[in-house]
């Protein structure tokens, strides 16, 4: 296999591993361009949440999920590439692309985080009264500060201005009938690859110190007795509340979450609270109104006791992986 078809087949590969990245609500907006020489990320729009994010941000950040999933994968396979964020400010939709790739060794760091992607997944349930180790909060931590964004861990009075702010959202979208109906529309879709099936959704509210999103209607996954107490909270932030920052705070967010995963620590985002915009000044308060709240992040121990929730469906690479330019014109 000559060079140039080994680069288009690891740029093809990297898009359709890209696709176990996280997304809000599974929406997995994001859709791959694989050239002779790059790996463009463009945004998939008719899968924005319209009501819930106006704005794209949770939209950037996802995608910027899968764009750290991508870049792994590439390194993973032994190549170095250069990333180039909102390259072309004629074509808004045009996120990112990876391109001067070049030859290396595999990296072993990437080789195990890419074994992370298969295995992550969101489980709502409460977490186990074991507490997250000191040290795997640190390295989470310098996972997020190496892509460029930050992680504040909230201490117990944090937490509770977290939990009231996080109820008076939801109280806020319950009554919107748009984010219901939107909502109500991304947990019905689990038979198209996307959205958010009912075995992922808790059957009932959890009992937890920080109220967990209300999903409209209930799921099939079991609670079980647990709490919240022995959770972490900490709130993803940065310095600019742009295009560009957003993208990368996604980025942090894999990098965050496949550190976790590999070493076995539950994560789960908090993304209601942002999409509120007083709740959203509240987590701005929280920071002293020195930067940007993303999401937030809750890190625990899964309850070993109780099975956790299967991985949500996700879209067949040619849904979002577009070869055309290296396939002689076929998708």
């Amino acid at each position: 296999m000559s060079q140039e078809s080994q680069l288009t087949t690891a740029l093809a590969e990297a898009a359709t591993t890209a696709g176990h990245a996280p997304s809000v609500h599974n929406t997995q907006p994001w859709r791959w361009r694989v050239l002779p020489d790059a790996l463009e990320l463009h945004t998939a729009t008719d899968r924005q949440l319209l009501a819930g994010d106006p704005e794209g941000r949770l939209l950037a950040i996802s995608c910027g999920a899968a764009l750290h999933h991508a870049r792994v994968a590439l390194a993973a396979e032994g190549w170095r590439t250069v990333v180039r964020r909102l390259p072309d400010p004629g074509d808004p939709g045009l996120l990112a692309r990876l391109s001067d790739l070049t030859p290396t060794e595999p990296d072993p760091d990437a080789m195990r985080l890419v074994q992370c992607m298969s295995v992550r997944h969101t489980d709502r349930r409460p977490v186990s009264d074991e507490p997250v180790p000191t040290d795997a909060i640190g390295e989470i931590t310098r996972a997020v500060t190496a892509e460029g964004s930050r992680l504040q861990i909230l201490d117990r009075d944090q937490v509770l201005e977290l939990a009231a702010a996080a109820g008076h959202a939801g109280s806020v979208e319950a009554e919107d009938p748009e984010l219901r109906a939107e909502l109500a529309y991304w947990t019905s879709r689990a038979d198209t690859g996307t959205g958010l099936p009912a075995n992922v959704l808790p059957a009932e509210p959890t009992q937890t110190t920080v109220p967990s999103r209300d999903f409209g209607r209930p799921g099939s996954l079991p609670v079980g007795p647990g709490h919240d107490h022995a959770a972490v909270y900490a709130l993803l932030h940065g310095d600019e509340d742009e295009r560009d920052s957003w993208l990368r705070a996604g980025e942090a967010l894999s990098a965050a979450w496949l550190t976790a995963t590999r070493l076995g620590v539950s994560a789960v985002p908090l993304s209601a609270v942002v999409e509120v915009e007083g709740t959203r000044q509240t987590l701005r308060q929280v920071l002293a109104g020195i930067g940007f709240p993303y999401l937030v992040l809750r890190l625990g121990i899964a309850d070993p006791a109780h099975a956790g929730p299967p991985h949500t469906p996700r879209l067949a690479g040619e849904q979002v992986v577009d070869t055309s330019a290296v396939r002689g014109g076929r998708p």
